[in-house]
């Protein structure tokens, strides 16, 4: 973590604040610089991940908005919201989903697999992932910045779509025993929960009752794809949890606009 670019030191005595810090400072490329010893919380701060998806979804809507104002067209400001998305945390979670692809479909067994999912370069399974997720968020997001509340929206899904990835490494065991995920530690199931209750919440806020449901839709997906990496790989890996963000807020863009 010693190589993080960064500018602004930041020492906040409240676990509230030190722990979102953080969880910034791991999923995003925003200037946040920790003192080392504030990595070892990384494990207990991962109850802060949605509000990371706060940050990131309320940057991306800024981005829209700002599009709208100089009149462009909803694909154009449907765009700027996801590509701040992407610039924020460096493609991260997308970088995830595409490893995942091309390793889960592109070996044999779970050694060849992680192997695949090292690899800096992108394969077949991994380009069409990516096209075929991306395309899905992009009409999704186009068609949700019709709505007269659609910042609401789209931010409560940004929340709501990190608030699993905790769950998944609580669920799953490590797959290697490098990387990120490893790095982080294991996640107890108290942060966790504390995870997914503000992922609810801000669902819930959003959306009203719905929300409940679209909180179930979401706990489905990410469980449903935790099944998929145990069985290929053995468990979890940073790729995986990336992975498990994009699936989630696909799938609950696609929730809300089917309701």
């Amino acid at each position: 973590m010693s190589d993080k670019v960064g500018t602004t030191l930041l020492t906040p005595q409240n676990d509230y604040f030190r722990d979102s810090a953080l969880a910034l400072s791991l999923l995003t490329r925003l200037p946040i610089k920790l003192d080392e010893s504030a990595y070892a919380r990384s494990a207990s701060a991962a109850w802060a991940y949605p509000m990371v998806g706060l940050v990131t979804g309320l940057l991306a809507c800024i981005a829209a908005q700002i599009t709208l104002w100089l009149s462009l067209p909803l694909w154009a400001a449907a765009i700027a919201a996801i590509g701040t998305g992407i610039i924020i945390t460096g493609a991260m979670h997308e970088d995830g989903l595409a490893d995942c692809a091309d390793g889960f479909w592109g070996g044999w067994d779970p050694a060849m697999r992680l192997k695949i999912m090292q690899d800096s370069q992108i394969g077949t399974y991994g380009v069409l992932a990516l096209l075929m997720v991306q395309g899905m968020r992009f009409g999704a997001v186009m068609d949700v910045l019709r709505w007269d509340s659609w910042a609401i929206a789209l931010i409560a899904i940004h929340v709501a779509s990190r608030a699993v990835m905790p769950m998944v490494m609580t669920t799953l065991p490590h797959a290697r025993d490098t990387g990120l995920s490893r790095s982080v530690g294991k996640v107890s199931a108290q942060t966790a929960w504390t995870a997914a209750v503000i992922g609810i919440a801000a669902l819930f806020f959003a959306y009203g009752i719905w929300g409940l449901v679209l909180s179930a839709i979401a706990a489905l997906a990410a469980f449903l794809f935790a099944k998929v990496a145990q069985t290929k790989i053995g468990g979890q890996t940073g790729d995986v949890c990336g992975a498990s963000q994009q699936i989630t807020e696909v799938t609950l863009l696609l929730a809300i606009l089917a309701r």
